[in-house]
């Protein structure tokens, strides 16, 4: 997602990010926070909304001994991790990132570590009413079905309190304006609001929402902040999963196309949510980027292709059915055809490398060829080793290029060779067994 002008001008944001909570659901030992989307965990997704929407502060939430929640909480500047011994409720686990709060800021928003399609925009919206005096913003979502929602309560035009379905009248069950869980306040006085939560509830728990009655009962103003039921959307299965995955997906392909990229079959491309396109790069059905992959102008990307940790430059093209995996690098113009794997290795501008082969720990100077069924003998049960091919090299079909090997500029390997020594810049290399024919060695055979 692109950045998002802060509303609220220079006040500071704090973000709390609530992602405690192991997600049973899940039926996982992958705390549910970290599950993947578009090829990041869910709570990288809202570490980035929240920094995108002007957080120069995250305390994230956690159970206590996540090592592996705290490593993806590290990589974001700025984020410190607060454990939450016990689960006591949304206002107990914001109280949890109490030193952060002390801290201060002109802004605090909640959030939450399992609602993954927050938008950046979102988060800016939902702090700008602090910055007109409102004590507290709420984002509120009209419900097709509002079973089991809190409902945001509203009388004479002004929210008066948020109510938990377990503890709502039959009227005010009826209400269909629910809470979506996240909410804004005014830095100066959520410390005094969160303190001041009980839990005089049928769950006995300090709910978050809560914070709204207290506000009304101060005089302060509780602003409401639209947003749609399918963003609000918070993961907890993997039918769920499933449906934040095509939701991101269904952003990052349009946003592809925007940007000047051709998907034939929209609907078939996964991309990574780091995929970086180039203008006018055309991407036939079933492609699939994993992360890490930067495509330059002009680029084809043919069929059934496979790309993660790859970097292609303008002109080139790659497929039907080819696979590039991390460290690989295609100068501008280089071709890798169907059926070719390619691993940790740089195809230099104008190199070919069109069927049936596997290119694995390999440097392949500009303009060269490798024939169908090329392979670069890399790993040796040890160790990996490199293969050399020099620019205007010919690699004949069928050969096995056995490393360390360096085959020389403008050099030429016979097909069906096995090169186990280098070959010297404009040599023939043959390195096979001599053919031998046995005249009428053949009979027909009766019928």
């Amino acid at each position: 997602m692109t950045s998002t002008p802060n509303p609220a001008g220079a006040r500071s944001l704090l973000a709390v990010v609530l992602a405690a909570g192991k997600g049973t659901r899940m039926r996982s030992a992958l705390p549910k926070v970290l599950h993947p989307i578009a090829g990041r965990p869910m709570l990288a997704h809202v570490l980035a909304a929240v920094g995108e929407a002007g957080a120069g502060r995250l305390a994230v939430v956690v159970e206590p001994g996540r090592d592996d929640v705290a490593r993806v909480v590290a990589g974001f500047p700025g984020a410190e991790t607060y454990p939450q011994a016990e689960r006591l409720g949304t206002a107990h686990a914001v109280l949890a990132a109490r030193r952060a709060l002390l801290a201060g800021a002109d802004d605090v928003v909640v959030a939450f570590g399992d609602t993954p399609l927050i938008t950046p925009e979102t988060y800016a919206r939902l702090r700008a009413p602090l910055s007109q005096g409102a004590a507290v913003a709420v984002l509120a979502f009209e419900a097709a079905d509002p079973t089991g929602y809190g409902r945001v309560l509203v009388a004479d035009g002004r929210v008066t309190a948020i109510r938990e379905e377990k503890d709502a009248s039959a009227a005010e069950r009826t209400v269909t304006l629910c809470n979506a869980g996240l909410m804004a306040l005014s830095g100066a006085l959520a410390l005094g609001l969160l303190e001041r939560i009980g839990n005089a509830n049928a769950a006995g728990e300090y709910y978050l929402p809560d914070a709204v009655a207290l506000a009304v009962a101060d005089g302060q103003r509780v602003a409401v902040v639209p947003v749609s039921e399918a963003e609000a959307q918070g993961v907890n299965d993997r039918v769920q999963l499933a449906a934040a995955e095509a939701a991101v997906q269904a952003r990052l392909r349009r946003r592809a196309m925007l940007e000047g990229a051709t998907l034939i079959a929209p609907e078939t491309v996964f991309f990574s949510h780091d995929t970086a396109l180039g203008r006018d790069v055309v991407i036939e059905p079933h492609v699939v980027f994993g992360p890490g992959v930067v495509v330059g102008d002009r680029c084809t990307i043919h069929a059934f292709s496979h790309l993660e940790k790859a970097r292609l430059a303008a002109g080139a093209q790659i497929g039907p059915y080819a696979r590039l995996r991390p460290g690989t690098v295609l100068e501008e113009g280089a071709r890798i055809g169907n059926f070719v794997e390619v691993k940790n290795a740089a195809i230099r501008a104008g190199a070919k490398v069109n069927h049936l082969s596997y290119v694995g720990d390999a440097e392949v100077g500009a303009g060269a060829n490798l024939g169908a069924g090329t392979i670069t003998c890399n790993y040796d049960g040890a160790n990996k080793h490199r293969t050399e091919i020099g620019a205007g090299a010919f690699v004949g079909s069928h050969a096995a290029l056995v490393a360390p090997v360096t085959i020389g500029a403008g050099a030429f390997v016979g097909s069906g060779s096995v090169i186990t020594d280098d070959v010297p810049p404009g040599a023939l290399a043959i390195g096979r067994g001599r053919q031998v024919i046995k005249t009428g060695w053949a009979k027909p055979t009766k019928r």
